[in-house]
């Protein structure tokens, strides 16, 4: 009898582990308890141009049918903006059409199925009627061209985190990793209008999102931030050594801060292996590393699907959750510590950056 490949890698787990294999019950369990929060898909670079998210297609990894499959409860969809719309200051005319896909061609296309959400009470509300929660999150801090009242707008508009940079070195914030080095000039993390920028979303209820960012520019956001700060979709450098990963200090750091470390599985940011390929063990283990280094509260999902070209074997696209329940549940984790690092960690986020703005506007 040949073995499904999540058979074969479920088996290897519980030989490394020494423990029985999770039982279906178990994994239904999870299930129906936890609120799967994604903090970062990228199929509306897709629907943007036209692609149903509620018929899917072979090419994506992201449609209605499958994320009912995966138990995903809501998804931060990224309204990303790609580093060339800097050229000719056409950032912000791209932003407005991906958030508008998000509302347009997601949330208001399929409402039997979404609800456009703002807060973590919106996320909990749409989970009991059954729905998928439809969040936004900006990819990429030229959004704003370097304009605080464009970052005011967009947050009236419905965005919830804002990622400082991408692959690129914006006006007032390093990137980890810029696309042409030469041509950047750096700033040596965040400039001064690169802290108020972080000041004004703290004070707005936007959360800071560091994925993407130099180290020198996660120590400033770190040190200036009065909220909790997310990593939406990153993973663990002492397990995949890339500058896109966090290194144990700065996920402790993070912890220390309130933050959450949300798990990217781009193979890329899991191992620098070849043979064999990245498969959901080695997104366990990042997770698994994550926990032990920040503590069970510090760690969440960022999956970054239909924003990276090769998966993981067993994460083959938003179905196929089940596969990294199990895994979880093979190396001992508890329904109770599966429901944080799927959505009650973001949640408590949500809130405590929600409470800091509400705090402010009554002072």
């Amino acid at each position: 009898m040949r073995l499904s490949i999540a058979a074969v890698l479920l088996a290897s787990a519980v030989a490394l582990t020494g423990s029985a294999p999770p039982r279906d019950a178990d994994v239904e369990a999870v299930r129906r308890s936890a609120l799967l929060i994604d903090t970062h898909n990228d199929v509306p670079s897709f629907t943007v141009d036209g692609y149903d998210i509620g018929k899917g297609g072979p090419k994506r990894h992201t449609d209605t049918a499958r994320l009912r499959q995966g138990g995903v409860g809501a998804v931060f969809f990224s309204a990303y903006v790609d580093p060339s719309y800097v050229k000719g200051n056409r950032s912000a005319h791209r932003t407005l059409e991906m958030l508008d896909t998000i509302v347009t061609d997601i949330a208001g296309r399929y409402p039997q199925d979404y609800v456009f959400a703002r807060t973590a009470a919106d996320v909990e509300a749409a989970h009991r009627r059954g729905k998928i929660a439809a969040l936004i999150g900006i990819e990429g801090g030229h959004a704003i061209e370097d304009s605080l009242r464009l970052l005011r707008r967009y947050y009236v508009l419905g965005a919830r985190y804002m990622t400082l940079t991408h692959m690129n070195t914006n006006n007032w914030a390093d990137a980890c990793c810029d696309l042409d080095d030469a041509k950047v000039k750096h700033h040596n993390g965040l400039t001064d209008f690169g802290k108020q920028v972080v000041r004004e979303m703290n004070r707005l209820g936007m959360m800071v999102d560091i994925s993407h960012v130099s180290d020198k520019t996660f120590w400033d956001v770190l040190e200036i931030s009065r909220t909790p700060v997310i990593a939406s979709h990153s993973s663990c450098r002492a397990l995949c050594n890339v500058p896109r990963d966090m290194t144990d200090d700065m996920i402790r750091a993070l912890a220390r801060k309130g933050g959450v470390i949300q798990i990217n599985f781009n193979p890329g940011f899991l191992t620098t292996r070849k043979s064999p390929p990245a498969n959901v063990e080695d997104a366990a283990a990042h997770i698994d590393h994550a926990a032990k280094i920040g503590g069970i509260d510090a760690v969440g999902i960022g999956s970054d699907f239909d924003g990276i070209e090769n998966v993981p074997v067993g994460l083959e696209d938003v179905s196929r959750f089940p596969n990294l329940t199990r895994a979880l549940l093979a190396r001992g984790y508890t329904v109770s510590d599966i429901r944080k690092i799927y959505g009650g960690n973001l949640l408590r986020v949500m809130r405590a950056v929600e409470a800091a703005a509400q705090s402010h506007s009554e002072k």
